[in-house]
């Protein structure tokens, strides 16, 4: 699965690499976010402006929007089976844009090592996502969620865990945006892991386990295992 991720680079580099309409970011660089925050993506409605989603997709016929909390991510082999998501793929796709995301990394005693994962360069990419609106009550304003996808881990990742966000090359993401109803025969096979060979990831301080935390800090080589703070 994907829990954490960061987006760090000024808002003007993501605006240039992915040929976006200008926006603002009410928060500065962000170096933990975590489920039921914001998130900056681009929707399939058909404008090159980016919004602000939740993190954690509420399906419209819900009564509860804490189901949010559970459906952070949605593996691609199952998007046609699952409810939740069945509707969305078909129709409502979108991109959430990360520099970098965490995987902890199962030890031989049993426990759990952070790791930072990003691409050599430090540039930004899009991750593959569905997304949803919801209301609580007629009336009520609407709140608009997301959900990030996940496949088999690549050959880079597998060492770290056996999944991955889905990290589109730039024509797979435009194809993920085409608005409407997808052909999802020739849609889906974009849901791929990533082939490039340019990652790169190293251990973080286990801070980061601590959703309040948001520091350039977290995304420094860890310390020595003796000055790593106690917080799982």
């Amino acid at each position: 699965m994907c829990g954490r991720f960061t987006l760090t680079v000024d808002p003007d580099v993501v605006q240039m690499q992915f040929d976006l309409e200008p926006f603002t970011m009410e928060a500065g660089p962000r170096y933990n976010i975590a489920p039921t925050q914001p998130v900056l993506a681009l929707t399939n409605e058909g404008s090159r402006r980016p919004q602000m989603l939740r993190w954690g997709l509420i399906p419209p016929w819900v009564k509860d929007a804490a189901i949010g909390s559970r459906l952070i991510n949605a593996r691609a082999e199952t998007l046609t089976e699952k409810p939740a998501f069945r509707g969305a793929v078909r129709r409502r796709r979108c991109v959430i844009f990360a520099d970098g995301f965490y995987e902890w990394r199962k030890e031989h005693s049993g426990a759990r090592t952070p790791l930072y994962i990003h691409l050599h360069d430090g540039r930004p990419f899009a991750i593959a996502g569905l997304w949803e609106a919801w209301r609580p009550a007629e009336g009520e304003d609407w709140l608009r969620t997301c959900t990030l996808i996940t496949t088999a881990a690549n050959a880079f990742i597998a060492s770290i865990h056996d999944r991955m966000p889905v990290m589109l090359e730039r024509g797979d993401m435009e194809a993920w945006l085409t608005p409407g109803e997808a052909d999802l025969a020739a849609l889906l096979p974009v849901l791929r892991p990533y082939a490039g060979g340019d990652l790169a990831a190293y251990p973080v301080s286990r801070a980061v386990n601590n959703p309040r935390f948001d520091s350039p800090d977290l995304i420094r080589p860890a310390a020595s295992e003796a000055e790593q703070p106690n917080l799982l």
